[in-house]
């Protein structure tokens, strides 16, 4: 987001931001989040729609760090992507604001890659994000993980990093990084500051994944402003590069990001682990969907079926350590691996893995998985959230950005002055 950012401010200053021309039915504009495919794979897809269907595409990519992000460019400026990438709460929300297409599964001879090879496991929860539509007709899986802990075995114990006050532990003063995601953040410090009224039945973790009152907004807003100053970093892309240089020790962040940094600090001789923390935690999901400002809806759905292709997938997870949603039993061969112990992953492949080797970080025990919640839409009420979240981290979060518009601007009146007075 940082290097958009500055592109943006760059072309504010210069004037140079420019427009997208062009027949835009042989156009697709993909909306995906950062780091979440193989790019190598977009030429492929367009020569596997020429293949398909006869017509000519070109691949308009970009990405995004945030939900928030995403929104603003589709729900407040509506751009007009053709199939954009939002997590499982997103989808609630854009499906009761009416913002999404149903996506057309009839490909005419193209083999459908959907609904076969979907994980019956993300299916299920998919037909629970909406209470008025089944949302599998509106959103495919892309994406899953969890939200836990990664963490420096050198510095961090294990009895530490199994609890999500290890953020406010003073031992790791200015060693601790938490992903800038109001929501994710929000949903797993709500289950350890209510930790006492859940023991005691008194609310369910189910019920905290929604709205549940200003009491509780402030209660994780203390929390937050009381480890503030144990935090180095709210960033949502480079504090994997800080875990794996070892200016972090501790790391609120996501399963396929933990994937990727503990692959890479094992090379530097740095040893990562990552938890999923005793009072409970959340999975998410990403899903593909075509918002309602698309154009290109044919190669939506067509995109939408080649990033379900099996071998796209492994090349895909392999690539970036997320775990896509296809439970097709080529990717569970794929990913066995003799170093891990062997543990169930039924409830994601069906009969046959209760019991496989394979990363527990991509692919949780199922006794894990039990401890585990979904994000939930809050309605108009999102807004509380990410104005609690700006109390906590917004000063801080884009200083930077203000002192580049400023050199871009002050440098722009000097040219204009200079032109002036030639």
């Amino acid at each position: 987001m940082r290097k958009l950012l500055i592109w943006a401010a760059l072309g504010l200053a210069l004037g140079i931001i420019p427009g997208c021309g062009g027949d835009r039915s042989r156009v697709l504009k993909v909306y995906n989040w950062f780091n979440y495919i193989d790019e190598s794979v977009i030429p492929e897809f367009e020569a596997w729609y020429k293949e398909q269907t006869g017509e000519s595409v070109k691949v308009v990519y970009e990405t995004f760090e945030t939900n928030r992000e995403m929104l603003e460019a589709v729900e407040v400026k509506h751009k007009d992507y053709d199939v954009i990438s939002p997590s499982d709460y997103i989808i609630e929300r854009m499906l009761g604001n009416g913002e999404l297409l149903p996506i057309d599964r009839d490909f005419g001879s193209t083999p459908s890659y959907i609904d076969d090879n979907i994980s019956p496991f993300i299916r299920n929860h998919f037909s629970t994000i909406s209470k008025e539509v089944d949302a599998n007709d509106y959103a495919i899986g892309n994406m899953w993980g969890t939200t836990g802990i990664l963490y420096n075995a050198r510095y961090v114990t294990d009895n530490d990093s199994h609890t999500w006050n290890v953020i406010r532990n003073y031992k790791y003063k200015d060693r601790i990084l938490i992903k800038d995601s109001p929501r994710d953040v929000y949903s797993q410090v709500i289950l350890a500051v209510k930790e006492k009224e859940i023991a005691a039945g008194e609310v369910t973790p189910e019920e905290l994944m929604y709205y549940t009152g200003d009491e509780n907004i402030a209660l994780v807003e203390q929390f937050l402003k009381n480890v503030h100053e144990n935090v180095l970093s709210w960033d949502a892309v480079e504090d994997k590069d800080k875990m794996v240089r070892e200016d972090g020790y501790v790391n609120l962040t996501w399963s396929g990001e933990a994937v990727q940094a503990i692959e890479e600090a094992a090379k530097q001789g740095v040893k990562l682990r990552f938890s999923l923390p005793d009072e409970g935690f959340t999975l998410w999901f990403d899903g593909w969907v075509i918002p309602k400002y698309a154009v290109n809806t044919k190669a939506a759905r067509y995109w939408i079926n080649f990033m379900n292709r099996p071998d796209i997938v492994i090349r895909n997870a392999d690539y970036t350590g997320y775990v896509a949603c296809c439970g097709d039993k080529s990717i569970l061969e794929h990913f066995r691996d003799s170093r891990f112990p062997a543990h169930d992953i039924s409830y994601f492949f069906g009969p046959g893995a209760e019991s496989v080797q394979i990363n527990p970080v991509m692919f949780p025990d199922k006794s894990e998985i039990a401890r585990s919640y979904f994000e939930r839409d809050w309605g108009d009420d999102t807004q509380k959230l990410h104005d609690m979240w700006e109390r906590v981290v917004g000063k801080k979060s884009y200083s930077w950005l203000y002192y580049v518009l400023g050199v871009l601007v002050a440098g722009g009146v000097s040219v204009i002055l200079l032109r002036r007075r030639k």
